[in-house]
């Protein structure tokens, strides 16, 4: 479908068509950029083609609401990738709460065709390479791409395998069989306890005999932790079957070793929250689901990019650049090394605010476009006003809580106050260092971990709003570069902050201290 430029030369080139590469080839092709998007399978969506493997997401698609304005129904609308085209938004293709992946495979397949992306499908990349700052990427067939920038949006490359002496014998997350029936008066250990793991164990949990699920550390909840990678509600029917004494079990442990005897496995385990205490269980069936890693074996030596201390993934700058290699930058799920399991970098419903920002920081590096910014008088009351429009309308900010924020910077010389959006908070305390004052408004969690989420005591004063639990503003201050101060304002149920007493006084008396 697509062709290069002359010799085989683009300025960016994007390496997988997923919701990311789709994502950030939309905001490319509407800036009219020279662009490519290479995809070794025949369609959009790969990853979404094979997982998860039940079919069911957790990215919630919440169709009814009382609100009518589109920037706000995307804060409950975790699929649709970000356009001009109000025909172009998931909840067109889906009505349920929890989706089937296979609505967005569809969705996305719709996206590239009616924006008329410019991808290349059934083009895999074989090797990329850096020489003369020029990358090059190596196709099957020898034919060879150059670009300026390069951006990897592969997704995962293949499963994250724990070192474990005889974890060869387990079955893989990635081929487990869909039908619990399959699973019927059998014991069954599951290595891992994310979603995956808890999507598996809960497909069988009502034909398996025993279900044990295992690894080193307790079981993450979401409603904890409030990061939707973490183990979500809808799966709670298995820990309710292990209190309510079932035979089913989630085991604090290590798995030191798995072997076979005859037609069983063996599982040797470690307690780790029972002062070493071991043990030596028996299964008809071990099934790994310890997630996923990158598959780095796409880079040469000359552009082999740094990695996280997990090694999964790639480390990168502020800006969505790698930490080693200038002019490689990671999309999607990739990209989410600066805000692990906290905002949702990881997920649609974060990278495309990511992307979003992304293709503007390409747009000025590599075609000398400004960011948009917003020019403000140093008026407490209009700043207060504008902030708070902010935090009640932004679909960025909501989703992308303590990552994604708006910077203020105060310029004395001008008289002005230069506004900025969405742009990561550690981005923005880097790019204005040099500026005397600073100002950053993100939407945050509260900081205090309770005994019982469901019962948190509130103190509904502005004094106290540091205390507060829930999703609320915060503005921070900087100057060069270092945060010198914070203000917290009351979370609000309806997650409207415009109260005249609780919200808008105590942020124009915060900002007059400061102007």
């Amino acid at each position: 479908m697509a062709i290069t430029g002359q010799d085989g030369r683009v300025r960016y080139l994007i390496i997988g068509a997923g919701p990311a590469g789709l994502q950030l080839s939309y905001y490319l092709q509407r800036a009219g950029a020279d662009y490519l998007t290479l995809e070794r399978e025949q369609a959009p969506g790969g990853f979404f083609r094979r997982f998860p493997r039940h079919r069911r997401l957790i990215s919630l698609n919440k169709v009814h609401t009382t609100e009518k304005d589109p920037e706000i129904l995307l804060r409950w609308d975790w699929n649709s990738l970000l356009s001009d085209s109000s025909e172009l938004t998931f909840p067109r293709y889906s009505q349920e709460y929890l989706p089937c992946a296979d609505d967005l495979v569809r969705y996305l397949a719709d996206f590239q065709r009616e924006h008329a992306l410019n991808v290349r499908y059934g083009t895999p990349v074989e090797r990329v390479e850096k020489t003369g700052g020029v990358f090059l990427a190596h196709l099957a067939g020898g034919e060879v791409v150059r670009a300026e920038c390069l951006i990897v949006a592969t997704g995962w490359g293949g499963p994250n395998i724990p070192d474990i002496p005889g974890i060869e014998l387990a079955m893989g997350y990635e081929d487990v069989p869909t039908s619990g029936e399959q699973f019927t008066d059998k014991r069954v250990l599951i290595i891992g306890k994310g979603n995956s793991a808890f999507e598996t164990a809960h497909s069988m949990l009502g034909d398996a005999a025993i279900i044990h699920l295992a690894s080193p550390s307790p079981v993450t909840l979401a409603w904890n932790t409030k990061h939707p990678g973490n183990v979500r509600g809808q799966y709670g029917a298995l820990l309710d079957s292990y209190w309510f004494k079932t035979l089913h079990g989630v085991l604090e442990c290590t798995v030191d070793r798995i072997w076979r005897e005859g037609d069983a496995y063996k599982a040797a385990i470690t307690y780790t929250l029972a002062e070493g205490e071991q043990a030596l269980l028996e299964y008809d069936a071990v099934i790994r689901c310890t997630g996923f890693t990158m598959d780095t074996s796409l880079f040469g030596e000359s552009c082999r990019p740094e990695l996280t201390p997990s090694g999964r993934m790639p480390a990168i700058r502020p800006d969505f650049q790698s930490a080693n290699v200038d002019g490689l930058y990671f999309a999607g799920t990739l990209m989410q090394a600066r805000d692990f399991k906290r905002a949702s970098s990881a997920f649609i419903d974060g990278f495309r605010y990511n992307l979003r920002t992304m293709a503007a920081l390409l747009a000025e590096r590599y075609e000398s476009v400004p960011l948009d910014r917003q020019a403000l008088p140093p008026d407490p009351g209009r700043l207060t006003a504008t902030m708070l429009d902010r935090v009640n309308w932004s679909s960025a900010l909501w989703t992308q809580f303590e990552y994604l924020c708006d910077a203020y910077v105060v310029n004395p010389d001008a008289g002005t106050v230069t506004h900025y959006q969405d742009l990561p908070e550690d981005y923005a305390a880097e790019r204005f260092a040099e500026h005397p004052l600073c100002f950053t408004v993100t939407l945050r969690w509260g900081r205090d971990r309770h005994d019982d989420v469901f019962a948190i005591k509130r103190h509904p004063t502005p004094e106290r709003a540091h205390e507060s639990a829930f999703l609320h503003p915060v503005v921070r201050v900087w100057r060069h570069g270092e945060q010198v101060a914070e203000r917290h304002l009351l979370e609000d149920l309806l997650a409207q902050w415009r109260d005249p007493v609780r919200h808008v006084a105590p942020l124009q008396e915060f900002l007059t201290g400061y102007l």
